[in-house]
């Protein structure tokens, strides 16, 4: 019955558009699944993947990444940086046309100019909007004119200081640029009627339920191959594998803890039954897992205020059988920081991390005073459901050590508000790139920053004064070595727990052509045909 409903009502939607496709058998449309629901389709509220994704394929931004992570022309033709770092010039591409909506009289009023650029990104930092994406630019840019039209095909963006990561912040899905028109016609409704300039364009969206989109016939970078795109919503991953296994759905993205071994054999690879209508991507995905401490809120908690503990259950820890037994080997152990596979400041040899050792886990607990974890108050983890194997695999380990772990389930709303508020002293956690620069990770113990990205509340005056030089610092190679030290200092004070780097984990219908993988985990729908 869903295929049915699916299909009939994006034909019929395609019809009431006036599509040119003719035969119904004609009409190819790529279908997935997104287990978290959207909440909005604004770019400036695109804080995770369920809203980024839309947001992408609807939207562009001045500069984008290539699947290699290097940035490349997008709605910018070219662009500039002065020497000394602070100013920013793009030159727009001409004829780049905003999607037929509503808010538009005419043709022209669809234009692309500097002026919805400037808009786009005057309207993140907006205090009246609240988007969750104003500190992309908070204490970066200028605090007077930050953002400059030139002229109707020129933008400036002026910093405060030289930031290397500018750029890669700048592909970011809350710079995608919106029309200053659309926002003003449909003010907070905007959520709902996304006005992008992107391969694909809004038709509806049933909350809770799906989103359908239909091709973009003015795409600004030529034909796109598929008529349309849908995405469901169903929260429940194994019903989606199942759903992906009948062919009614096409692609599927993560992994199901009860479902994994139906998919993938003991070494990561697509079980061989499913070979001939299944394909499996893997790759880096600049996403690093941990469980994180509260350093200000460890009251009930003294041992672990001894850093000789934190560092003591790191070392309890066998990543490599977790990984085995619970993700068939997707992903890496966590062994050199917080800084992830994938990136160019990850280096195993430069920041040496934590390994299995139960030996040594026991002799530093000895000598912090806590021999066989006598006098250490049972532990509490706290997470959501999608951890539960992983949580109760460190429990196990840390019960080695004779500490007692129990572990208490919440929902992902009340996890990351315990965690923002600081009422959770011991949490399960992630943290994906917003952007590919080990500044984004390292971030997240800087001491200026809040919660988020600063959910341990971690303080130490030597990583701060190592961030600030390395956020000014325009020279790469000493700029990386200052990534090294502050990894390092990491390593040693162990406000966390390293758990591992992920890898991306997408499961493709044999009858879609064009899956490029990236260490994002972004889906790119512009280039996928259906055979």
């Amino acid at each position: 019955m869903r295929k049915t409903f699916w299909l009939s009502s994006l034909i019929l939607l395609f019809i009431s558009c006036g599509s040119e496709v003719a035969d119904k058998s004609e009409i190819k449309v790529f279908h997935y699944n997104q287990p978290q629901k959207i909440t909005s389709l604004d770019p400036a509220f695109a804080k995770s993947q369920n809203n980024m994704w839309p947001v992408h394929h609807m939207y562009n931004t001045l500069i984008s990444l290539d699947k290699n992570l290097v940035v490349q022309p997008e709605l910018a033709k070219n662009f500039q940086i002065s020497e000394d770092g602070m100013r920013y010039t793009f030159t727009l591409r001409d004829s780049v046309y905003f999607h037929d909506a509503p808010c538009f009289s005419e043709k022209s009023d669809r234009l692309l100019t500097a002026d919805d650029v400037v808009f786009s990104f005057n309207r993140i930092i907006d205090n009246t909007l609240n988007s969750p994406g104003s500190w992309i630019f908070k204490g970066k840019v200028s605090d007077v004119n930050p953002f400059q039209a030139v002229d109707d095909s020129t933008v400036v963006v002026q910093l405060k200081e030289p930031f290397l990561p500018m750029l890669n912040i700048l592909t970011m899905q809350y710079c995608s640029i919106v029309s200053e028109k659309a926002v003003e016609f449909y003010g907070d409704q905007i959520r709902e009627n996304p006005i992008g300039t992107g391969p694909f364009r809004f038709k509806r969206w049933i909350e809770n339920q799906g989103l359908f989109l239909i091709k973009n016939e003015e795409y600004y970078k030529g034909d796109v191959a598929l008529d349309g795109v849908r995405t469901s919503f169903m929260e429940d991953r194994k019903v989606a594998f199942i759903e992906l296994l009948n062919r009614k759905l096409e692609f599927v993205n993560g992994l199901e803890s009860s479902f994994i071994n139906e998919m993938l054999d003991r070494e990561g690879e697509l079980q061989e039954k499913h070979q001939e209508n299944l394909n499996f991507y893997k790759s880096p995905y600049l996403n690093f897992e941990y469980l994180g401490f509260n350093m200000e809120g460890l009251e009930s908690y003294p041992a672990l205020q001894d850093v000789r503990v934190r560092q003591a259950l790191n070392y309890a820890i066998d990543r490599e059988t977790m990984l085995a037994s619970l993700r068939n080997n997707i992903g890496s152990p966590a062994d050199s920081g917080v800084i992830p596979k994938g990136l160019p400041s990850y280096n195993s040899d430069q920041v040496q991390g934590y390994k299995y050792d139960l030996g040594k886990a026991r002799l530093l607990l000895a000598e912090a005073g806590y021999n066989n974890g006598d006098g250490i108050n049972k532990l509490t983890i706290q997470t959501n459901r999608d951890y539960l194997d992983i949580t109760t695999f460190v429990a196990k380990q840390w019960e080695k050590l004779g500490i007692q772990t129990s572990i208490q389930l919440l929902e992902s709303a009340s996890l990351r508000e315990g965690m923002r508020k600081g009422s959770i002293d011991i949490f399960r956690a992630s943290w994906i790139a917003d952007y590919p620069d080990g500044e984004n990770f390292l971030s997240m113990f800087y001491s200026g920053n809040p919660a988020p990205p600063r959910y341990t509340r971690f303080s130490n005056e030597k990583y701060d004064r190592l961030y600030e030089q390395a956020i000014a610092e325009t020279n790469l190679s000493n700029r990386t070595e200052l990534y090294h030290e502050m990894n390092r200092i990491l390593v040693a004070e162990a406000p966390l727990i390293f758990l591992f780097y992920d890898q991306s984990s997408w499961f493709v219908s044999k009858n879609i052509e064009g899956i490029e993988t990236n260490a994002l985990n972004l889906l790119n729908v512009a280039q996928l045909k259906e055979i």
